[in-house]
């Protein structure tokens, strides 16, 4: 009988550890895909990335017609009518056929206006480059930040069912001490109560995992997603530079680029804007034929009569007077431009508060893994000597179910401050623009072989 409780014992001690091995990822999954995998499989099918790749390339193709205001127009027109004829003086009245064609092309020789146009043109392409690597890097986040909750619903699941184990080997020794008169019934019913709180963490847990593969699933489109978890210890990267040093970068942001680009934009808008008082120069070319198959009723047109006529001129317009269209327009363009170099200000002065707050996030969350790795080793050594002391009699089972409620509460807010470091050294690198694919590698580095 005692053999057999001694074997049960250790029964629940072998798959306490076994859960705490998975849940510190010394037990590879099966099949488990790498966080590079998982974000290459989302950039290939994720749709919001898709949509705003998309829209990058519709901003593409119409930043390439602005392209058409300096080239050359060409028309040709055609046309076949029958026409009556009626005169006083001779020939003979009667219908006839005309059969036309004709070709022109035009050429903008001066047209500030259009240059203007165009340079906007190219303006906006570098618009869409910034808004594609916004979404990149939002992509890069997203993965990164279900792929670490994913990891740490897992580690929160395995360390409640440890607990679990822990707190029945607990009810087990309570009950055996109960029986043989060596504690009352309070040490029994304090961990039953215990067991069964456990109990309710655990479907809480599970759930909250069952959620959170959901919401990797989705991001990668994926039907079944197994994050590789991380290698144990984790050597956390250590952070180049100060606060200053990523504020700097942060210069370079693709938000803060679209905002510059946005006034050299408006800029520009102004300067199409007052074009309107400045004449315009278009060179101009025409080709023409003209033919009468039954003849034009005139003397000078015979049957069959053909005519071709080309013209090469220059047209020079000068405005005069749009009913003060132009200067109203000008007023409203400087405003708007006004308007953009205030955007730039604001967006420069969001990215530097999140540069900086993604930054001191990334030295608390570091400090955080600090104090709470010297929290485990103390809840350890506390939890050890109030076993020894339950045993002796100078503790009670409720100061032990207590220990090992803090060190399990400890080993997940560990586990999640981890996480937090690595997710916010990627927020820290969005903040200041510089995130890229490329910086999954580093975390990559980091998991599980």
């Amino acid at each position: 009988m005692v053999q057999t409780r001694k074997h049960k014992i250790a029964l629940r001690r072998n798959t306490s550890g076994l859960l705490l091995l998975l849940a510190f990822g010394t037990v590879p999954a099966a099949s488990a895909q790498t966080l590079v995998q998982l974000f290459e499989a989302a950039r290939t099918t994720d749709a919001t990335y898709q949509g705003a790749r998309a829209q990058y390339e519709a901003n593409l193709a119409k930043a390439d017609q602005s392209r058409a205001l300096i080239l050359p127009s060409a028309n040709l027109t055609a046309g076949a009518s029958r026409n009556t004829y009626d005169s006083t003086t001779p020939p003979v009245e009667g219908p006839y056929t005309a059969l036309t064609a004709s070709v022109g092309a035009t050429q903008p020789l001066y047209r500030p206006g259009n240059w203007a146009g165009y340079e906007q043109g190219l303006k906006l392409a570098d618009i869409a480059k910034a808004q594609l690597l916004v979404a990149e890097q939002d992509l890069v986040i997203r993965v990164a930040q279900a792929y670490f909750d994913v990891l740490a619903a897992q580690d929160t699941l395995a360390f409640v069912q440890a607990q679990k184990a822990a707190v029945a080997e607990q009810l087990a020794s309570a009950r055996r001490n109960f029986e043989v008169g060596t504690a009352t019934i309070t040490d029994t019913r304090e961990a039953q109560a215990r067991h069964d709180l456990v109990m309710a963490q655990e479907i809480a847990a599970a759930n909250d995992l069952r959620v959170k593969k959901l919401a990797l699933d989705t991001v990668v489109s994926r039907t079944d997603a197994r994050p590789t978890p991380l290698a144990q210890p984790v050597p956390l990267p250590a952070l180049t530079g100060d606060a200053e040093t990523w504020v700097q970068q942060a210069e370079g942001h693709p938000v803060v680029q679209q905002a510059r680009i946005g006034v050299d934009v408006a800029r520009l808008e102004t300067e199409k804007a007052r074009a309107g008082h400045k004449p315009t120069v278009d060179l101009q070319a025409s080709y023409g034929i003209n033919r009468y198959p039954q003849g034009y009723p005139s003397n000078s047109l015979a049957f069959g009569t053909r005519q071709n006529q080309g013209s090469l001129g220059v047209q020079v317009t000068v405005p005069l007077f749009a009913g003060y269209s132009v200067q109203n327009r000008v007023r409203e363009t400087l405003s708007l431009e006004e308007k953009a170099s205030a955007d730039l200000e604001a967006a420069r002065r969001t990215v530097v508060q999140n540069t900086r707050t993604a930054y001191f996030g990334v030295v608390s969350g570091k400090g955080q893994v600090e104090a709470l790795q010297a929290a485990e080793a103390s809840s350890q050594s506390a939890l050890d000597a109030n076993k020894l002391g339950y045993q002796v009699g100078v503790r009670i089972n409720i100061d032990v179910l207590n220990a090992q409620s803090q060190l399990y509460q400890t080993k997940r807010d560990l586990a999640q401050a981890r996480y937090n470091v690595l997710l916010g050294e990627l927020r820290l690198r969005q903040a200041s623009g510089g995130l890229r694919a490329e910086d999954l590698q580093g975390i990559e580095a980091l998991l599980l072989r």
